[in-house]
């Protein structure tokens, strides 16, 4: 469990010094241009990873205080490893772009200049929620997706879908960056 955990926050650590590198030096223009209508900024990028990670915080509290236990359905969902691998393997590729499944993920039109500044520390707010499952078995735990209530999966293939997340929106924002007629 100890080479699980440490790879795992090794990882998200790895992210938002990569974050903190590549866009810490951005403006406030920067981190709010958009390449299309259609399209994030950098800064929407960020803002989104962090409103997707708070929905897990209330069940992360409470799996760290011994005080949850799998439902009926997260016990004996046939589909809990199989919509856990299915969702990591759909946000390692970059192949198809995906909406958010719920309004309150999405990040507002505006961002604040300093979004590198809060994701950090928001990332050290994830890797310490998830230390405190250390004593948790990842694979016996079972969650709900909060975005759809029939999806469940491991709590370690969660903790999987957190990073491969963000490493989408990473590389994401990086397009970005790179875009043509993105402001100098």
């Amino acid at each position: 469990m100890n080479d699980q955990l440490n790879n795992l926050t090794g990882e998200l650590e790895e992210i938002s010094q990569n974050i903190q590198k590549t866009f810490g030096n951005l403006s406030a223009e920067q981190i709010n241009w958009r390449p299309g209508a259609d399209s994030w900024s950098i800064g929407q990028c960020f803002e989104h990873l962090i409103k997707t990670n708070e929905l897990f915080y209330a069940e992360l509290d409470k799996i760290a205080a011994s005080a949850r236990k799998n439902s009926f359905w997260e016990n004996w969902s046939p589909l809990s490893s199989f919509g856990g691998n299915l969702l990591i393997k759909s946000l390692s590729s970059d192949k198809r772009k995906f909406k958010a499944p719920t309004p309150k993920i999405v990040p507002p039109s505006e961002i604040d200049a300093n979004i590198v500044e809060v994701f950090a520390a928001h990332q050290a707010e994830v890797i310490e929620k998830i230390k405190q499952t250390a004593n948790t078995d990842w694979q016996k735990t079972v969650i709900t997706s909060p975005f759809l209530k029939v999806m469940t999966y491991k709590l370690a293939d969660g903790f999987r879908i957190v990073v491969e997340h963000e490493r989408r929106h990473f590389r994401q924002a990086e397009r970005v960056l790179q875009s043509e007629g993105f402001p100098k």
